[in-house]
């Protein structure tokens, strides 16, 4: 069984971003893994495994424009099925 089923991606494009506050802030409220949050000021790229992807959404919304959304369900996939 996987811990954390929804691998999230997506890109935030907005203003004065800091990938490291970013990361800092799903690290602190959100439970996952894997956390990716790389780029610049203007753009940041996010791949996190979690339970509630709907909550990472809403926060990196907050922050600018979201888009390129990815929500994968991994236990579908490991069980050789589609979504």
């Amino acid at each position: 069984m996987i811990e954390f089923r929804y691998d999230t991606q997506m890109l935030i494009e907005g203003h004065d971003l800091d990938e490291d506050e970013i990361n800092d802030y799903i690290t602190e409220h959100f439970e996952g893994d894997s956390l990716l949050a790389v780029g610049d000021e203007d753009l940041i790229k996010i791949h996190f495994h979690t339970n509630k992807p709907w909550e990472v959404l809403e926060y990196c919304a907050s922050l600018g424009e979201i888009f390129d959304i990815v929500v994968e369900d991994m236990d579908r996939q490991s069980r050789g099925l589609q979504g």
